[in-house]
């Protein structure tokens, strides 16, 4: 692998070297409680459940999800707690995030559904990959939400 190419990293939270989780927490803090304001309990006790999907520029987190099993967070298979470092918009590191995660999602859980808790502004974003929105708007953490679905899996040629 070339140290200067963007790489992804996946890992249960047992393999999380402590360097990768304090990056994780970090990226996680300087979003979704900094920027985005939102006084929250950010520690859920879904991560010890959970796969972690981690985009890398060398050692800078540029984008990080993670995967959790059907019954975590929903009945499907869910992505979560999707970020993208403020460096890094606009960079299409989000897109390929998401592309990473749908794909490791399949090849790791099979080819059920996938169930998101989207921030409303990202609908068209999360469609563009397939999802469909589901439900009503929803206010989580201050934050309008609405659930989304991907019915059936993608498939990888």
């Amino acid at each position: 692998m070339n140290p200067t190419t963007p790489f992804f990293s996946l890992k249960s939270f047992e393999e999380l070297l402590p360097e990768e989780l304090y990056a994780i927490i970090r990226l996680r803090n300087e979003v979704f409680v900094v920027e985005q304001n939102c006084v929250f309990q950010d520690a859920d006790n879904k991560d010890q459940g959970s796969l972690h999907l981690m985009y890398w520029n060398r050692k800078e987190l540029m984008a990080y999800c993670r995967l959790l099993p059907a019954g975590l967070a929903y009945k499907e298979m869910s992505i979560g707690r999707v970020v993208s470092s403020p460096l890094y918009r606009k960079t299409g590191a989000g897109r390929q995030l998401i592309k990473e995660a749908i794909d490791r999602m399949y090849k790791t859980f099979g080819s059920g559904p996938i169930r998101i808790g989207a921030q409303c502004y990202l609908i068209q974003f999360y469609a563009s990959f397939g999802f469909e929105a589901e439900g009503e708007v929803y206010l989580e953490d201050g934050i309008e939400h609405i659930e989304m679905i991907m019915p059936t899996a993608v498939t990888q040629q």
